[in-house]
């Protein structure tokens, strides 16, 4: 499942192969630069949802690389440094970097800070506005006019049926609806009990949106009683 594509800028080989790991695990399109002068080249061609930027570089550090990407550029910024006093923690984010990392860290944090990064952008940035016609769940989004359904920039390719189940779960994001609720407001019909149509749309639809089926971030089953998304 694709979630996006980060821009890591380090010179530091021992990182960027540790990250581009755990990134890649996850999900993330990873682009690398060795400083912030190939950051701004690669800014020039590639689209990027994050970055993750190292202070101390050769030919451009990372603070000045952060200013001048803050001119154009919107998305988010995680600083990475060794220099852990308040100031230096200060200094970053005052120049427009979203978080700071200290070296030496753990790569589940800096994974768990990325997604977390990604989604208060995703939620509360204009081009993923919430409307009338949209929903947005993390990296997931849903346009009820026209069908379409993008996570993170890929467009999922769902049937008329399938589109309308999810859609039916949008909406009641966070309740628990039954096989038989869903299939009533998809089919517009009777439910009968040894009906096992929804079981398989809800599988197809895991198959297009997960990373892994087997174990769900959208469509989670609720045993003995139905689906939800939370």
């Amino acid at each position: 499942m694709f979630r996006g594509t980060i821009l890591l800028v380090d010179d530091e080989k021992e990182i960027t192969n540790l990250l581009e790991i755990y990134l890649k695990n996850e999900g993330y399109n990873l682009l690398i630069a060795g400083d912030g002068v190939e950051a701004l080249e690669l800014l020039q061609t590639h689209s990027v949802d994050l970055i993750i930027l190292d202070v101390m570089m050769p030919r451009m550090d990372g603070i000045e690389a952060c200013m001048k990407i803050r001119e154009e550029k919107q998305m988010p910024i995680i600083m990475l440094s060794a220099k852990g006093q308040e100031i230096d923690k200060i200094t970053g984010l005052s120049i427009g970097a979203d978080d700071y990392v200290v070296k030496p860290f753990s790569p589940l944090e800096m994974i768990a800070r990325v997604k977390s990064q990604l989604r208060r952008f995703r939620q509360f940035n204009a081009n993923h506005a919430k409307n009338e016609n949209e929903i947005v769940i993390d990296d997931l989004v849903i346009n009820l006019l026209t069908h379409k359904v993008v996570l993170g920039h890929n467009p999922i390719r769902l049937t008329p049926r399938e589109f309308a189940i999810l859609r039916v779960l949008a909406q009641n994001r966070g309740s628990v609806l039954s096989m038989e609720q869903i299939y009533e407001s998809v089919w517009d019909e009777p439910y009968y009990e040894s009906n096992n149509t929804i079981m398989v749309h809800i599988r197809k639809i895991r198959e297009k949106l997960e990373k892994d089926p087997s174990s769900p971030q959208y469509i989670k089953t609720v045993w003995g009683i139905g689906y939800i998304i939370e």
